[in-house]
C-alpha cells in the first residue's frame, strides 16, 4: 500500500471521526488534521512524509533539515531564506540546533538544542551498547561510512577506545559521527555527572 493510499484511508477516518462527533471544537481539529493530509498531499509532500515517518520509526537521532560545516554558513543560510523551517533542526559543526523562526516579526535564529544528547543518554540507560564494528582510527570508520550508498540510519560503531553513533540523515544525505561521551560533558556542564 502507497503512502498515497495511507493518506486517504486516514482522510475517510478522519472524516468519519467528524460526521459522529457533536464538537464543534472537535470537528475543528479534524478539519486541521484533514487539511494537513490534503496539504501533503496536494503540494507534492507525500515522499518526504514518507522519508519522515521512515525515520522517526528508525529510533534514530532526530531529523535535521540541513547541515553546515560552520556557524557563518548556518547564518547565512537563515538570513537568505524567505520562509526558514521554524521549529526544525539543523547540524552546525555537527552539532544540534533548533530554528526559530516568527514570520510576523520576522525573527530569526539558531539555538543549540540538547536532542542529540538526550538521545543518547536514552541508548545509554543500560550501558554503553555494543558497537556493531570497530576500527583503529577516524580514517578508517570514516571510509567504512562512506562508502555505504545507503547506510542505516544509526550504527553504533567504536574508534579506538571510543564509542560513536554513525548517523545518517537520508533526507539531506548528510553523514555523522557522535561520541558518546557527549553524555558525560553534558553532565559535566549540568553539574549532575562526574
Amino acid at each position: 500500500m502507497t503512502i498515497l493510499d495511507r493518506i486517504l484511508q486516514a482522510q475517510e477516518l478522519l472524516g468519519k471521526s467528524h460526521d459522529s462527533s457533536p464538537s464543534s471544537e472537535e470537528k475543528e481539529l479534524l478539519d486541521l488534521a484533514i487539511d494537513a493530509l490534503w496539504f501533503i498531499w496536494r503540494d507534492g509532500l507525500s515522499d518526504q512524509f514518507e522519508d519522515y515517518r521512515k525515520d522517526i520509526q528508525s529510533d534514530a537521532p532526530a531529523r535535521v533539515v540541513a547541515a553546515f560545516d560552520t556557524r557563518e554558513d548556518a547564518d547565512a543560510w537563515l538570513a537568505a531564506n524567505p520562509r526558514p523551517p521554524g521549529s526544525a533542526y539543523v547540524l552546525v559543526a555537527d552539532e544540534y540546533h533548533i530554528v526559530v523562526y516568527f514570520r510576523d516579526r520576522n525573527y530569526r535564529a539558531l539555538i543549540p538544542h540538547p536532542t542529540l544528547e538526550f538521545h543518547l543518554e536514552e541508548m545509554m540507560r543500560d550501558g554503553l551498547p555494543p558497537a556493531a564494528v570497530v576500527f583503529n582510527t577516524r580514517g578508517e570508520a570514516d571510509a567504512w561510512f562512506n562508502g555505504q550508498a545507503e547506510p542505516p540510519a544509526q550504527t553504533v560503531i567504536q574508534i579506538g577506545g571510543e564509542r560513536y553513533l554513525a548517523v545518517y540523515y537520508r533526507n539531506i544525505n548528510h553523514r555523522a559521527l557522535f561520541p558518546f561521551s557527549l553524555v558525560k560533558r553534558k553532565k559535566e556542564k549540568e553539574g549532575t555527572g562526574p
